[in-house]
């Protein structure tokens, strides 16, 4: 008798270790994004002039590739107001423009008339690593920069561990967070992409070891994940994750956006004792039903922070197997 497409998926569905530890994320971009634009003493702005806009990533001024805010800095003091050309993308679309740097008499440099941020730090959870590989994926959705909303392009990054210290409290309409602090402990890895399903990297060679208490599950399918009862792995104090009760409500919700596959709610009320429900670093908790990692908490919902979104596991694992 043939083996069932099901069945088979099941037995092939790779081992992978649970998150829900905290991680710290540290990003340094690929170019440099324009966070702000302002008049250099009041008067005008050349990156305004130059059609320069809030979210654009320079990636390079005249010829020179740019990692970090001083390279640009340098060049505009060195222009002496001749015009400096900057390659940029925008909305991932590559355009060139011309920028006239002008003389700042208060500060007496020249100034392009925008800031710009070439790295950024969080805390996020992970989701698994793969037990074969040492790959690991956390978030479930992109890190986007604060101020503009964009993903950050990156150029390289590490994972660090953390410890959750304290909590604010998610309310209808005001979203809560976790708060921590690095350790100070080697770090787990490199982080090597961040895109629409979450951020990825590779662990160290003791990285996996580290982790206290690991868990293994199977890869959960969405043609697996069943509307309700499931359960999530997170951290909101210390370093070790527990368990806590959630409800699948709705699956397929979102079909054109990639970290919002399914609808869930906390349903433990530990969980919502402590934090309310979601809050921001919780982000990439795994969600297990039937033993299998099915997805990770992606998204809350402000006006109830017991509900939020999910993304299934296999679309953050075909980011690290296609």
């Amino acid at each position: 008798m043939g083996v069932s497409a099901e069945n088979s998926a099941k037995k092939d569905a790779p081992t992978l270790i649970a998150g829900g530890y905290p991680f710290g994320i540290k990003l340094l971009m690929e170019g440099v994004m324009v966070t702000d634009t302002a008049k250099v003493d009041n008067i005008s702005s050349p990156a305004e002039d130059a059609g320069i806009k809030k979210g654009d990533v320079i990636t390079s001024a005249n010829g020179t590739p740019l990692t970090s805010n001083n390279g640009l800095s340098r060049i505009i003091a060195e222009s002496r107001g001749k015009s400096v050309t900057l390659e940029l993308l925008r909305e991932g679309n590559p355009l060139t423009v011309e920028l006239s740097p002008v003389f700042s008499e208060k500060e007496k440099i020249w100034r392009s008339g925008m800031w710009v941020r070439d790295s950024i730090a969080g805390i996020g959870t992970m989701t698994f690593a793969v037990k074969d590989t040492g790959e690991f994926s956390g978030l479930g959705h992109p890190v986007c920069d604060c101020d503009t909303g964009e993903l950050i392009p990156l150029h390289s990054g590490e994972a660090v561990p953390v410890k959750i210290t304290d909590i604010t409290k998610g309310m209808s309409g005001s979203p809560g967070a976790l708060h921590g602090k690095f350790t100070g402990l080697p770090s787990y890895g490199t982080l090597s992409d961040n895109n629409n399903c979450g951020i990825f990297g590779d662990f160290g060679e003791t990285a996996l070891d580290r982790l206290e208490h690991p868990r293994e599950y199977k890869l959960g399918y969405p043609d697996e994940v069943t509307e309700g009862e499931a359960y999530i792995l997170s951290t909101v104090s210390g370093t070790s994750p527990q368990m806590y009760s959630v409800c699948i409500e709705e699956k397929n919700c979102r079909g054109n956006e990639p970290s919002k596959n399914m609808i869930i709610r906390i349903t433990d009320e530990r969980l919502i004792a402590e934090t309310g429900g979601i809050v921001q670093g919780m982000s990439g908790s795994p969600i297990i039903q039937n033993d299998r990692i099915i997805g990770a908490v992606t998204h809350v919902f402000v006006a109830d922070p017991t509900r939020g979104y999910g993304i299934f596991a296999e679309n953050m694992y075909n980011e690290i197997h296609p």
